[in-house]
Parts: structure tokens; C-alpha cells; sequence
């Protein structure tokens, strides 16, 4: 059989890099020029960048609020459905429980179905069930964090079990014959295992809350408005400021590019984990 030759899969993968990360470089391209030049004959090698868009975005404490309000939701998201995704796929695992794949197959329903749908209920939930006296759920970062848990507590559930079922029961039953309590059992048994998996599955519950726009759009307000939503504000009716934009969409990849790097070993090993049983 004739080998392919390396250079073919080199060029190959050079052009899908090329394809892939061009609109980035575009993106930044636009973020550092006057709005005066955005029309103009577009230059793919940058000359003389103009940061004056970068200092105008950081400078405005309004932005500031916005993306303080991203990391705290889109953080804490990520963190209590992993956590909760996490113990729901323990209990699942390795539980007999009556139609738990029933259980499994209808928290998986609640990510089928598109956000849309689910507007006018949780409109109605955070202003008329949800209240304390005058207080009411509505535009409150907490309330933000639960309702992105709709949809991402069932994807955190249905990344995290088969990593949890590729952990022998025989370690479980392994540290119960040594006296472990159950916590102890979860918390420095299975837990530690998993950490791949976790890894996984904050990363990307983490990035779906941070770029979500459709329910933090419609359920904020100014109080727990996010970054992203903060981009329609620069689209108006005298002109869109595609400079400025640009710019907030560039902060917008910062963090998750900085989150990436850091889980980005754990990454391969989480998805690719429990896949496999001896």
C-alpha cells in the first residue's frame, strides 16, 4: 500500500488552520482601525494599528460591569453544574434505581430543545414565582446562573457519565471494606478519577454560558447584563460602530482562550475517557 507523502497532510492542515483562524486575525484587523478606514481598501497586513477603540472599551466602566457580570455567571455555572452534574451521574452509576435511564434520556430532552421555547416561562418564573417581597429574580446574576443551569446541568450530566461508569465499582467496594464512609468514597475515590472529565465538562458549560445571548438579552436588564449583550447597544439608528464591536468581540475570546490553555491537557483524556471498557 502506498504511503501518503507528509507534505500533502502538512499543506492540508496549514490551509484548515489558515481557514480556521483568519476570521480571528480579521476580527482583530477591524478592532484596531479608525472608523474612517473600515470602508476603505481592506489591508491584510496591518501598517499603523490604531488602539483607540481598545482604550475607549476599556475605559468605559459601563463595559467593565458587563464583563465582571460574565465571568461571575458564566464561573458560577460552570462550577454548580459540574458539581451537581457530577453527583447526579454518581447516583445514576452506581445506584439501581427504577428508570434511571428513563431519568437520563429526559434531562437530555431539556438541552434538545431550543431556548426560545423556554422564554416565556422563565419570564414568568423570575417576575411572578420567584419573589421575596419586591425582590424578584429577574436581572440578578444568581438568577442568570440557575436558568443557564436549564441547559447546561443536562449537557454536564450527559458528558460526565460516561465517565463515571469507566470507574470500576471495585475501588468503591475496595474503600468501604477499608472503613470509608460513602462521602469519603465520592469525595476521594471517584472524584479524583474523574478529573478529566470534570475538566471537560467545566470548560464547556463555562464557554456555552459565556457566549450565550438569547436569554441573558431578555432576562437582563442592566444589573446582570453580560458582555455580550452589551454589543447590540453599539448598533443604532445614526450607524453601528463595527471598530468598537469588534473590539468588546475580541475581549469576548480573551477569557476563554486563557481558560482553554489552562484545562486544554485534560481536554483529549475527558472526552476520550470511559469510552473504551476492558
Amino acid at each position: 500500500m502506498k504511503k501518503q507523502s507528509p507534505i500533502i497532510g502538512l499543506i492540508f492542515w496549514i490551509l484548515v488552520s489558515f481557514l480556521t483562524l483568519f476570521p480571528i486575525y480579521w476580527l482583530f484587523v477591524i478592532s484596531v482601525k479608525p472608523a474612517v478606514q473600515l470602508f476603505s481598501t481592506p489591508e491584510v497586513i496591518l501598517s499603523d494599528p490604531y488602539w483607540g477603540n481598545y482604550a475607549k472599551v476599556w475605559g468605559d466602566r459601563l463595559l467593565r460591569s458587563y464583563m465582571l457580570n460574565s465571568l461571575i455567571i458564566s464561573s458560577g455555572n460552570a462550577i454548580l453544574c459540574t458539581i451537581l452534574g457530577f453527583f447526579a451521574c454518581y447516583a445514576l452509576s452506581r445506584f439501581n434505581m427504577s428508570g434511571k435511564e428513563s431519568i437520563f434520556f429526559w434531562t437530555i430532552t431539556n438541552r434538545m430543545a431550543p431556548p426560545a421555547v423556554f422564554l416565556l416561562p422563565l419570564f414568568l418564573l423570575m417576575t411572578q414565582v420567584y419573589t421575596v417581597g419586591e425582590w424578584r429574580m429577574l436581572d440578578t446574576r444568581i438568577g442568570m446562573i440557575l436558568v443557564y443551569c436549564t441547559f447546561n446541568l443536562p449537557f454536564a450530566i450527559w458528558t460526565l457519565r460516561p465517565t463515571v461508569d469507566g470507574i470500576p465499582k471495585e475501588l468503591d467496594e475496595a474503600a468501604y471494606v477499608d472503613g470509608a464512609s460513602p462521602w469519603k468514597v465520592i469525595t476521594e475515590v471517584v472524584f479524583p478519577l474523574c478529573r478529566p472529565g470534570l475538566a471537560v465538562t467545566l470548560i464547556l458549560t463555562w464557554v456555552f454560558a459565556w457566549n450565550e445571548y438569547l436569554l441573558a438579552a431578555t432576562l437582563t436588564n442592566f444589573n446582570a447584563r453580560t458582555l455580550t449583550t452589551g454589543l447590540s447597544e453599539y448598533v443604532t439608528t445614526t450607524g453601528t460602530e463595527w471598530g468598537i464591536m469588534a473590539t468588546i468581540s475580541v475581549f469576548t475570546l480573551i477569557p476563554a482562550l486563557i481558560v482553554f490553555s489552562v484545562v486544554q491537557k485534560h481536554i483529549v483524556a475527558g472526552l476520550t475517557f470511559g469510552a473504551v471498557k476492558g
